[in-house]
């Protein structure tokens, strides 16, 4: 008997692999590339797909992995870290963006009902897209990453009560008072679930599991707990979605959260590309060529609207111009979420067949354009930020009382207060040397100038905030951020300033070495080289190579490896 469900998969994945190479030729991103698998592959495409059935179970098999491994990366440490972006600006995004999306749809004709919910679907973006780009551009550190970090953890972990109270907004009000009841208490019984595995029953099953050093036993106790807590989440009137990121939760906090995603993050891009497939899968092309206009305005209007609004919610957060558009690019897109919720509500009776093809439609567009909106990101906020916005605005930083400028000359100025800029700053004032740090994270800010560190908050990018550290007579100014778009910036405001100072910046690959010397660095240190050096050290010492010997070698490879980059 013919399975077909295998011979779909395989339908799937051999056009998946034809598709992305042409979109690897063509530079597209490989997310887009699954989005138009789905596309071609569904029966609305080329009907390669034929069930319907199958390709429900796909979309919902393949979120539910999804989530599963996004909870399974969030922790309380994590949450803690952004608690500024997430409590004050994910609270401000969202809020915002349903007001604006709310008074938008009530004057186009909708429910008060449905714009409620149509604001909420818009306010999510998508944290498989973002941070996987954030992961690619090695920004996940910075302060646009830290940013948009904050608002997506804010919009995953609010999704939950959306779900439970989505019958409030419902049409049916009759029976809604039992079902919504009912449906909080269930959400408090997988929640109580979810502490109580968390502190009890997770951390014993995979203590055991893990005795045994089976990786087999450990992964299938892994997705047990996964598919029970799912399970448990759906049979108390939630989605499976959310079930499996509570899943993820419970063993993110356990201490074999590590061992857990180190078994399963071989199989997550898998696990992100079905869900991508799958949704592509549900859109009718027919619908869509039917009124291309409409649906192209309509996301060019949800980019522009949630760009705008997390470029003011970072401005509360007295963030830089620059990072206030980055930010704003980076969560302009619809998420993942909102499409379990957008099911929700079609199953609840918010809208009809052509108002949900209408929402996949535009949200998919906004999902499809916005990793290449990511690639060209600092491209946009160079172009913006010539218009003549105010100095202030343009940098960030309060500027406070004036620097004694007898206290900072022949100074060191250090970039970035992460470990790197930390140790720097230890060292210099051990050894009776004069600095002044300048940083992105406002709590970083706050906590080093409480322990009295010579630290301020602002865009070294801008020439106000340098002039104001007074780096035109600082003998040395030391780049450690791990934003290599904003070092080639500060670069060249640096030198502008002071052509003589000693310039050093950190980055993390070898390619960006030659760019900085071309930019003015006097020298460059690649995170990936100086490991690659040290591992090499290492190595040698295990197998007993004397030390003057390694010390040549180690010499000769950092003269041949720099000198060749600054050709």
């Amino acid at each position: 008997m013919e399975s077909y469900l295998l011979r779909d998969i395989v339908l799937i994945f051999s056009l998946a692999v034809m598709v992305l190479w042409v979109c690897n030729r063509l530079g597209i991103p490989s997310i887009v590339g699954f989005l138009v698998t789905g596309l071609i592959s569904g029966p609305h495409g080329l009907h390669l797909i034929q069930g319907g059935v199958e390709v429900e179970m796909l979309a919902e098999i393949g979120i539910m992995l999804l989530l599963f491994t996004i909870g399974l990366e969030f922790s309380l440490k994590k949450l803690w870290e952004t608690k500024l972006y997430f409590l004050y600006g994910g609270t401000l995004q969202v809020l915002m963006t349903t007001v604006i999306c709310f008074v938008l749809a009530r004057v186009g004709g909708r429910s008060i009902g449905e714009s409620i919910l149509l604001g909420l679907l818009l306010s999510m973006s998508s944290t498989a897209i973002v941070l996987k780009s954030l992961e690619a551009f090695g920004q996940t550190d910075s302060p646009q990453g830290r940013l948009s970090l904050g608002i997506l953890i804010f919009q995953d972990m609010v999704a939950i009560p959306i779900m439970i109270l989505l019958p409030l907004f419902g049409k049916d009000h009759q029976s809604l008072d039992i079902k919504t009841v009912a449906s909080l208490f269930g959400a408090i019984a997988v929640t109580a679930v979810v502490f109580v595995g968390a502190m009890k029953v997770v951390p014993f099953m995979l203590y055991h599991s893990a005795r045994t050093r089976s990786r087999e036993l450990f992964l299938f106790s892994v997705l047990t707990i996964c598919a029970t807590v799912a399970w448990m989440a759906a049979y108390m009137g939630l989605s499976l979605a959310i079930g499996a990121f509570m899943a993820g939760l419970i063993i993110a906090e356990s201490e074999y959260r590590h061992q857990a995603i180190g078994n399963i993050l071989p199989l997550q891009d898998i696990f992100a590309s079905l869900f991508f497939v799958s949704i592509g899968m549900l859109l009718d092309l027919e619908f869509v060529m039917v009124q291309p206009g409409t649906i192209i305005l309509l996301a060019l209007g949800i980019i522009a609207i949630k760009a705008v609004v997390v470029a003011l919610t970072a401005m509360f957060l007295k963030m830089p111009l620059r990072i206030m558009i980055l930010g704003g690019v980076f969560l302009s897109q619809v998420g993942e979420f909102a499409f379990v919720l957008a099911s929700a509500g079609l199953a609840q009776g918010f809208w009809d067949d052509d108002d949900y093809q209408l929402f996949l439609s535009v949200s998919l567009l906004t999902m499809m354009v916005s990793p290449s909106l990511m690639t060209y990101a600092n491209q946009i906020a160079n172009q913006i930020l010539r218009l003549p916005f105010s100095s202030k605005l343009k940098s960030g930083m309060v500027l406070g009382d004036e620097l004694d400028k007898t206290e900072h000359e022949n100074h060191i100025v250090i970039i970035g207060f992460g470990i790197a800029g930390q140790n720097l700053a230890r060292a210099a004032k051990e050894s009776g040397l004069r600095y002044v740090a300048l940083e992105l994270n406002p709590d970083t800010v706050k906590m080093e100038k409480r322990r009295g560190i010579p630290i301020h908050f602002g865009d070294a990018s801008h020439d106000t905030v340098l002039h104001h550290v007074n780096v035109k007579q600082a003998k040395a100014v030391a780049i450690m951020i791990n934003d290599s778009q904003a070092a080639h910036r500060i670069v060249a405001a640096v030198r502008k300033i002071n052509p003589e100072a000693y310039l050093i910046v950190r980055t993390r690959h070898m390619k960006e070495v030659h760019q900085m010397y071309r930019l003015g660095a006097s020298d460059v240190i690649s995170d990936e080289f100086g490991t690659s050096v040290e591992m090499f050290v290492r190595v040698l010492n295990q197998c007993e190579v004397p030390q003057d010997k390694i010390a040549d070698v180690v010499a000769g490879l950092r003269s041949e490896g720099y000198s060749l980059l600054r050709l």
